[in-house]
């Protein structure tokens, strides 16, 4: 049974994580606040900046996406290609990859929700739009909970979930969803999913990036 997660829609059916879900239209199952995602998220507006901070993406290239109202480093061997971020499904403002030699990889998504999430909400709606996601990811595939915890994304509450997919192939991937309450009106999302081997540096390369994003100003 799929379970809509409130904001922060699933993106489409099982795909390669290196590939972020192309654009289509809005099924039945995006319910409840996704509608009103869908209605907040008219197109993303991104660009690059750099940011040198003390940290190991320190130097790196970042995109922002002025609609989710988040920015993040893109690491060494990953890609955001602007264009892209146009073509992903509703729900989604930009996106960037990372390629991995077994035709796998990684792939880090942002959006925003549709109408913020209380703090004491969070751990909740994490978990739910981890799930949610999972199953459209990898349908019929199992989902554990390997982590769940309270954290910050730029001093701001949030909640991260990990979870470790065993898809109907036999495979391993994990899907981990940190939702952020960017203010008293926004809320926010950092979605990133990593497949093929090794997990451990790849999942360790996403808590990099989720550590090191920064909140900025978003476009109503």
């Amino acid at each position: 049974m799929t379970t809509s997660s409130p904001g922060f829609p699933p993106p489409a059916p099982a795909c390669a994580a290196s590939q972020p879900p192309p654009a289509r239209p809005r099924r039945g199952l995006l319910i409840g606040l996704v509608a009103a995602l869908v209605l907040a998220l008219a197109g993303a507006t991104v660009w690059w900046t750099n940011r040198g901070q003390a940290d190991p993406l320190a130097g790196r290239p970042r995109v922002t996406d002025a609609e989710a109202g988040l920015s993040y480093a893109v690491p060494e061997g990953w890609e955001h290609d602007a264009a892209k971020d146009e073509d992903l499904v509703d729900g989604f403002s930009s996106q960037m990859t990372r390629k991995g030699a077994d035709g796998q990889g990684s792939v880090v998504m942002t959006g925003r929700a549709g109408q913020p999430v209380p703090r004491a909400g969070l751990a909740r709606a994490a978990d739910a739009a981890a799930r949610s996601n999972a199953e459209f990811f990898y349908p019929d595939s199992h989902a554990l909970v390997e982590d769940s915890r309270p954290t910050t994304v730029d001093g701001r509450p949030a909640h991260t979930v990990v979870l470790r997919i065993t898809a109907t192939d036999g495979t391993t991937a994990h899907l981990e969803m940190t939702v952020v309450t960017a203010d008293d009106t926004r809320t926010a999302f950092l979605l990133g999913i990593t497949s093929g081997a090794p997990q451990a540096p790849a999942l360790r390369e996403l808590d990099e990036i989720t550590a090191d994003a920064a909140v900025v100003p978003a476009t109503d």
